[in-house]
This record gives structure tokens, C-alpha cells and sequence, in this order.
């Protein structure tokens, strides 16, 4: 069992994470001998950054345990993972694996699923050194995620937390505005992009991609309606983060939402940072004339692709007479491309079309930076001043926003309230359920009167999850 002192489960934690970089010479000497016994057959010997980035993949593409499919046939229990995760803190990584892997009482291949790893099928009927690697980059990882404070485990935790906590971040996703029907992104069969299957793209996420958007704008307008914001109602969540604010208790609502109803349901902007823009205005990406969104409502809920009017305006101005410029295909430049199916080819505007430039929701797309208030405000204001944080209704799967928990300073206590767990990131405590039925349950509990036309007296059934010491469901009681 010698070779596994010598394998990446051994290795320091920081030299796993930075997988670009080669490891010193004498921990590449040792991982170099590892490689030999235990990698994968087609990766050429020495070739490390190759070997390690491999299983990193295997790592980042596998799904949430509570997203698979079915569990495999040799898998931990979610007991059994939990004390596995609980031991390996508490005695570290290399006794960890001197009380498992070398003392033979479980496989590697079966204490991946501890970490909430699936064998993949790449290593399907390979030795269980082949599992190495991936066991070992599951441990670095749950090495570095934030460790949750133990004093912190029940309902009247949170309630307590609450009442006393005075600089509060709220941090929020799609989950607290789907009680007005306007649906979530990532839900199996109701969320948004369970509903793009039909566009063919390779990941339903390219609809906001800001390539593709560049490439052909009217892959976006052809859902923007779906996801418009068609109400200026806000729902219980928003009028609990308001009734924070009204207490004196909201340092910063950081949303990934997009439809504003944060603002709708008054929470002052010197409050709020709209993490992902909104639809609150547009601008054009040729010139940067910016307008109130509803200027392009029609194109919008029409699945029409919105042009600038000060563009077409500067454009008829300018245009020499009985002379035609040749069509762009979106835009933004000038091309040969083939002529696109959403492109008008009337004569009449075939020039102001042809340049005038695209008007692009003020949202923030895959591939655009976050606003600068984002950081400024995380790091240079809150992260010295917050004493609770409250993770509500987003999974947290997008960057540089789910790194927000693991930033923050380690004392602070952080709850997290959604519909479904949040496997990556462990919580001091996590309520599941409907976000409008638990967070009045908290006020209730608390002696705050949320008041709200949404909020029912509806009797909820509360109770801890198995293998959990502060997991909870909250489930309406059947009349």
C-alpha cells in the first residue's frame, strides 16, 4: 500500500487545485511513479497536466447526487457519506485514507460516491487504483469548500440568527419568483431551459451566450418573451427581504434575477446589486444609446430582433442618395454570410437595417463581466460588515456569484433556503421547500408580521432530513 503515499490522494491540496501548474520536482517524481501504476491506459507517461485535467473534467461534467438518474450499485448511503466527509476533517486527509482506502475496509471506487462522485462509465470494469485520481481531487475539493459551523443546526437556529443579526446578505435566485409564474432556469421539465430543447443548441445555455447572441441575435428574441418580465407583482420572498430592510437588518440583496421585481417590491438601489442585469433598459451595441426597455417591448414579445433608432435615424441622415450599402448579417459588422431568416429584405429598408445596430437587453450573458458594483461592493464594503447570510432560491451553479459563500469570512453563519439541496457549498443550515412558505414561517416564528395577498395560513409540516443533523423539508399539510 506503499503507492498510495505516493498518489495525488497524499498530495497537498494546493497543488491539486492549481492543475495548470506542474507540481516540484520531488512531488513530480512521486506523481510521475503514481502515473505509471494507476492512470488511464491512453494518457502518455509524464504527461501531468494532461492526467490530472482529464479526471478534472470527469469531476466538473458529472451531475448533483440528487440529479442522478439512479444510484449506482455499490454506493455510500447518505449516512455513510456524511460521517465519511464529517472524518475526513476531522482527522485530515492522510489519516482519512490510512483508515479506508489502505486499510482495505471500502473501495475507491465506492468512497467517490461519499464525495458525491459517479463512476463514470470511462472507468467502468478498470482496478480500483484507477479511481485514485478522481477520489482524490473529490477529497481536495471538499478540503476547500467552507466548512460549516457546528453551533448551528436547528429551525429556532435560524430564527435566532435572524433577530439578531443586523447586516444581513440576501442572496437570491430564479426560486423566489416562481410562484408568479415566471419560471426558474435549471428545474427538470419546468425550467427554462428544459423548454429550449426545440432550438437545437448544443446547451440550452447558448441562449445567453454572448457569441452567439453576437453571431445571431435572434436565437435570443426568439425566448426573450419567455422570459420578460410581464408583472410588477413581487411575491412573499421579496416582500420578506423588504421587511429586512425595514428592520434595519439588509446590508446587500445580490440577485441573479433579471426581472426586477426587487425594485417593484422597494428595495432602495443603494441595497441592491443586480448581479445579472435586468430588463429595466437596452442598449445598442453598435453606438451605446441606452433606452428603457419597454422602447423595444414589440420586438420583444413579437420574437423580433430590436434595432436602434438613433442608428437608423444618423443612417437615413447620412445615406447618399440612390445608393444601397449591403446588408450585415446582425449588425454588428459587415459580412458575406448568407442572408439571415430573421433579416426583413424589403427594399424599403434594406440600408437602415443592414448597419443600424442591435439592441441588446441591459442582462448580463455568459461571457460578459459582471458589473463592476458586484466586486466593488462584495469585497471592498460587505465582506467586513456581514454577520448573516441568506442563500434563497438559486442553486448556485453560475461564476463568480457561487463563490460568493466560499468568500465571505468563515465565521459568518449562512442559511440556505431552495427547493432542492445545494450538494457543492455545506450550509450551516438548509430549509427545503416552497421559499414563500419558509421564509413566513420564519417570521412567524420569529414574531414579524409579513404581510403579503400570497401568504396563506397554511400549516407546514417540518422535519429533519435522515443522515442530516440541519437539513429540513418544509411541506404544506394536507387539509
Amino acid at each position: 500500500m506503499d503507492g498510495l503515499h505516493q498518489s495525488p490522494l497524499k498530495a497537498p491540496a494546493i497543488e491539486i487545485i492549481d492543475l495548470s501548474s506542474k507540481p516540484e520536482s520531488e512531488d513530480e517524481e512521486q506523481r510521475d511513479e503514481h502515473h505509471d501504476d494507476a492512470s488511464l491506459p491512453e494518457l502518455d507517461d509524464g504527461d501531468d497536466e494532461d492526467y490530472l485535467s482529464l479526471y478534472e473534467d470527469l469531476l466538473d461534467g458529472m451531475p448533483d447526487r440528487s440529479e442522478w438518474d439512479e444510484e449506482p450499485l455499490d454506493t455510500c448511503t447518505v449516512k455513510e457519506s456524511f460521517a465519511f466527509r464529517k472524518r475526513l476533517r476531522l482527522v485530515g486527509e492522510d489519516q482519512f485514507i490510512t483508515e479506508t482506502i489502505e486499510a482495505g475496509t471500502i473501495s475507491a471506487k465506492k468512497l467517490c460516491t461519499a464525495f458525491g462522485i459517479r463512476p463514470p462509465p470511462l472507468l467502468e470494469g478498470q482496478p480500483d487504483q484507477k479511481y485514485y485520481p478522481l477520489l482524490g481531487l473529490g477529497i481536495t475539493r471538499e478540503l476547500s469548500k467552507r466548512v460549516k459551523l457546528p453551533q448551528y443546526n436547528t429551525i429556532e437556529d435560524a430564527v435566532e440568527l435572524l433577530k439578531r443579526s443586523s447586516n444581513i446578505i440576501v442572496l437570491t435566485g430564479a426560486g423566489i419568483s416562481t410562484s408568479l409564474g415566471i419560471p426558474d432556469f435549471r428545474s427538470k421539465d419546468t425550467g427554462l431551459y428544459s423548454q429550449l430543447e426545440h432550438l437545437g443548441l448544443s446547451d440550452p445555455q447558448e441562449v445567453f451566450d454572448i457569441t452567439i447572441f453576437r453571431e445571431d441575435p435572434s436565437i435570443f428574441y426568439s425566448v426573450a418573451k419567455d422570459i420578460l418580465p410581464t408583472t410588477q407583482k413581487f411575491s412573499p420572498t421579496h416582500g420578506f427581504i423588504k421587511l429586512l430592510q425595514d428592520k434595519g437588518k439588509l446590508l446587500t440583496n445580490f440577485t441573479q434575477n433579471i426581472d426586477n421585481l426587487e425594485s417593484c417590491a422597494g428595495i432602495l438601489p443603494e441595497k441592491l446589486i443586480q448581479c445579472h442585469g435586468s430588463f429595466a433598459t437596452a442598449t445598442c451595441v453598435e453606438c451605446g444609446y441606452r433606452v428603457k426597455c419597454e422602447e423595444i417591448y414589440k420586438d420583444l414579445k413579437a420574437g423580433r430582433v430590436a434595432r436602434c433608432d438613433r442608428c437608423v435615424r444618423t443612417l437615413r441622415q447620412t445615406k447618399p442618395f440612390g445608393i444601397k450599402r449591403k446588408r450585415s448579417m446582425n449588425g454588428f459588422a459587415p459580412n458575406k454570410k448568407k442572408r439571415q431568416s430573421y433579416e426583413d429584405s424589403t427594399d424599403d429598408e434594406d440600408y437602415e437595417i443592414a448597419v443600424a445596430g442591435v439592441m441588446k437587453p441591459d442582462i448580463t450573458f455568459f461571457g460578459e463581466d459582471l458589473p463592476e458594483t458586484f466586486h466593488d461592493r462584495l469585497v471592498q464594503h460587505d465582506k467586513d460588515l456581514v454577520d448573516l447570510v441568506l442563500v434563497i432560491g438559486t442553486s448556485l451553479k453560475v461564476a463568480p456569484v457561487s463563490e460568493v459563500s466560499g468568500f465571505l469570512p468563515a465565521e459568518t453563519p449562512q442559511i440556505y433556503i431552495s427547493r432542492e439541496p445545494c450538494q457543492h457549498i455545506d450550509f450551516d443550515i438548509d430549509m427545503l421547500g416552497e421559499c414563500d412558505s419558509i421564509v413566513t414561517e420564519l417570521c412567524r416564528r420569529a414574531g414579524w408580521d409579513l404581510k403579503h395577498k400570497m401568504i396563506k395560513d397554511d400549516k407546514l409540516d417540518v422535519h429533519l432530513h435522515e443522515g442530516y443533523e440541519s437539513r429540513y423539508s418544509f411541506k404544506i399539510k394536507a387539509a
